[in-house]
């Protein structure tokens, strides 16, 4: 009997020496801003229907717990419901609050997160009707979302949105607007995620309602890269630029940020930007 525990004492002790301290795993959370690219749009090569089944793979692939989705039309939402299973989603369509325009969807992995509630509103002097803001050449919305993570019992909100490509006083001001609505719907001081194509360049002056508030997980993290997130498709059309963000305030670290290249099931562009993903910490 001696000799048995003996050897267990051995054994225990060379597990200790190889795993110092077994301490518990992180409590994390991953999330994804993704522009997936209007699908009614005149696209040749890169058409929705040809580019379509890379979203699915990489959703797979990737498996976040939490997505921001912008500019996807009711067919878009559709097919990433079909087929990604472990997922559902809410958002408004902008144009009309019913079934008109593109949608600012949060979706979330079923298995690891709880909707507890959520909202939308629109980027404007009105934003408790479908309206246009400012200088915008088009509707623009912002949904949130209220969620608990399963795993850790943890709450936190999640906004996304899609400022303005024409307006610069409506990019501003819908930044601002959202920031303010921020601390309307977020008197607990839970953890805030704020993803969306921004359509604003690094050190552009619309951040500045950000400064002191929420952080750019880009530029927090210790392991990340500054890779352009929009590419249109390769074309250089327009530039290569980066102009999608994920900011966070009240998570206790961000390790990590990626700008998305790789290529699913040999398609070239799963859209004319690059999905962002990020990882953090309650």
């Amino acid at each position: 009997m001696k000799k048995a525990l003996f050897l267990f004492a051995v054994i225990l002790c060379a597990a200790v020496t190889i795993v110092p301290g077994c301490k518990k795993g992180n409590q994390t959370l991953k999330v994804i801003s993704y522009n997936i690219r209007v699908g009614s749009a005149p696209d040749g090569d890169n058409k929705w229907d040809i580019r379509k089944p890379a979203s699915p793979a990489m959703i797979a692939d990737q498996q976040p717990d939490i997505f921001g989705l912008q500019e996807a039309l009711k067919m878009q939402l559709d097919y990433l419901e079909e087929n990604c299973p472990d997922y559902d989603h809410v958002g408004v369509h902008r144009d009309d609050g019913k079934e008109k325009g593109e949608v600012m969807a949060i979706f979330w992995n079923t298995k690891t997160q709880k909707m507890i509630k959520w909202g939308n509103f629109w980027l404007s002097e009105t934003p408790e009707e479908p309206s246009k803001g400012w200088d915008a050449a088009c509707f623009r919305t912002a949904t949130w979302a209220l969620l608990k993570d399963k795993r850790y019992n943890k709450k936190y909100y999640y906004v996304n949105t899609h400022l303005d490509h024409v307006g610069q006083e409506a990019r501003a001001k819908g930044l601002k607007l959202i920031v303010d609505r921020i601390d309307d719907i977020n008197p607990e001081g839970y953890p805030m995620i704020l993803t969306g194509d921004f359509n604003v360049d690094l050190g552009d002056p619309c951040l500045n309602s950000l400064k002191g508030r929420m952080e750019s997980v880009r530029d927090i993290a210790p392991v990340t890269d500054s890779l352009d997130t929009f590419q249109g498709f390769g074309t250089g059309q327009y530039g290569n630029r980066v102009i999608d963000y994920i900011y966070e305030s009240g998570f206790t670290a961000a390790p990590s940020f990626e700008t998305l290249t790789k290529t699913y099931l040999d398609i070239p562009f799963i859209s004319d930007h690059y999905p962002i993903v990020a990882t953090l910490v309650f």
